[in-house]
């Protein structure tokens, strides 16, 4: 594992910060902790990436508050695509036709 920086996912959208620090605690020091609200997901960051490994093993597949924990290394976050385009809501799909549902141009036989 090269980052120390881990997600935890399929939480319960009750769990505080505390909980988490106190679930990781026995193993390593935890720099930050950063839950999203409402999503049951957060951002555990250990000390080091030994760390981060034990902690991976350790607590992954476990069940914390009734769900089973997922906990894998964070990946980078990606840049937002911005939404719009050319003006248009959606991007360059613009309104109406297209080929799906009934009528458009399906081939008749």
């Amino acid at each position: 594992m090269e980052g120390k920086r881990l997600y935890v996912g399929n939480l319960p959208y009750s769990t505080n910060e505390t909980q988490i620090r106190e679930l990781f605690a026995p193993f390593g020091t935890i720099d930050s902790v950063k839950l999203i609200e409402q999503k049951g997901f957060g951002f555990v960051e250990m000390s080091s990436s030994e760390e981060a490994q034990n902690a991976m093993d350790s607590l992954n597949q476990t069940e914390f508050g009734g769900r089973t924990l997922r906990i894998d290394e964070a990946r980078p976050m990606q840049p937002r695509r911005e939404f719009g385009g050319n003006s248009s809501f959606g991007g360059n799909r613009g309104y109406g036709g297209g080929s799906g549902g009934f009528g458009g141009n399906r081939r008749r036989y």
